[in-house]
């Protein structure tokens, strides 16, 4: 795929942060409509109103995805509005940074996993049908996972199971895509570390990964989202960490990531949940 131009972009958590940049390169390729979901209304207006005197074809909808309910009636419109997207991130999530124990079952746990695990998939479910059925063009699906889906961390134990099962179905979808022939829808996963998008305020750095900026991640997320890359890590040191968790004996592996990469205790310093990526009203 040399670009998105003449093609329908579904994006959610598009207001703000990395949904926001993923929407202007949407537009600058000339996409044929660049859907943004979110749930933030002020951020929405005033990014669909940028897009939008950018020259963009642009169809906002306020949407909470830690909703099926909401889910199922915005897809329903998209449809019915605008036409089944052909392009699809998966971006929208939230964060907790505390001890399981400390977390509510419903305003964090509940509302984490139906966001960052839940959703993703319910989303899937309304479009990837038509994606399936149009073999006459290319279809991407982008899931925006974490490094988190991949490694354990201390104070992230709802984050880490959210993206593990994030990581873990969009991997499967991808291989159930290739074996049943649909070749022509490519899902990609993406892993990276902390993003300076405001998630992850008073995060520590890890050995040799500096906290990742928005702007690198999503121009490595598009340029692998266009030759439908399966899997994008980063950065490098998440693949050595990752090796090592799979060589080494637990307890060997748990005092390298504490006293080696510094990644048990990146959340110590952690100064709340952030703002989130457009994703749903909290409970």
């Amino acid at each position: 795929m040399q670009s998105v131009a003449g093609r329908k972009v579904l994006i959610t958590g598009a207001a703000m942060g990395m949904g926001k940049i993923y929407a202007r390169l949407a537009v600058r390729e000339g996409a044929a409509a660049v859907i943004l979901w979110d749930i933030n209304q002020a951020e929405l207006e005033k990014t669909a109103a940028e897009l939008k005197a950018a020259g963009g074809a642009v169809h906002p909808y306020l949407v909470d995805v830690s909703k099926l309910e909401a889910i199922t009636e915005a897809a329903a419109k998209v449809r019915a509005e605008v036409g089944d997207p052909e392009i699809l991130f998966n971006n929208a999530g939230v964060v907790r940074g505390k001890y399981f124990w400390e977390h509510h079952a419903v305003k964090d746990i509940a509302f984490t996993m139906s966001i960052n695990a839940m959703a993703p998939m319910y989303i899937a479910r309304e479009f990837l049908p038509a994606m399936i059925a149009s073999r006459g063009s290319e279809q991407r699906m982008v899931n925006i996972a974490s490094a988190a889906g991949l490694i354990a961390n201390p104070r992230m134990s709802v984050y880490c199971a959210s993206k593990w099962s994030c990581t873990g179905w969009s991997d499967s979808v991808r291989l159930e895509l290739e074996q049943a022939g649909h070749a022509h829808v490519r899902v990609t996963t993406v892993n990276p570390t902390y993003i300076s998008t405001g998630m992850f305020e008073g995060a520590k750095t890890m050995l040799f990964t500096p906290i990742l900026t928005p702007q690198y991640v999503t121009d490595r997320v598009w340029a692998a989202m266009k030759v439908g890359r399966p899997r994008l890590i980063m950065p490098w040191t998440v693949y050595v960490s990752s090796a090592l968790r799979g060589l080494l004996p637990v307890r060997l592996f748990d005092w390298v990531a504490r006293y080696v990469f510094r990644v048990y205790g990146t959340m110590d310093t952690f100064s709340g949940h952030g703002p989130g990526h457009g994703a749903g009203h909290e409970p």
